[in-house]
């Protein structure tokens, strides 16, 4: 697979690529360079942003609460 850097620098990364990662508009990519290579990597704080919110609580007043209630179950 190739991608052609255009005049303002951007790359657009092959659909493949994209799908195979679950990258979608405004993910955030971490960016290294290891010689002459560029790595780029998921941002994990992206990741769990927007997994944040996606979870009911049902009624307890933060995650923490919740935690513990389901400990006290068991």
């Amino acid at each position: 697979m190739e991608a052609t850097v255009a005049e303002r620098g951007q790359i657009t990364l092959p659909k493949a690529v994209r799908d195979a990662l679950g990258l979608t508009k405004g993910t955030l990519l971490k960016v290294e360079l290891d010689g002459s290579r560029i790595i780029l990597r998921k941002s994990v704080d992206d990741a769990i942003s927007k997994a944040r919110g996606k979870f009911a609580l049902d009624g307890f007043e933060s995650g923490e609460d919740a935690a513990r209630a389901m400990r006290e179950e068991e």
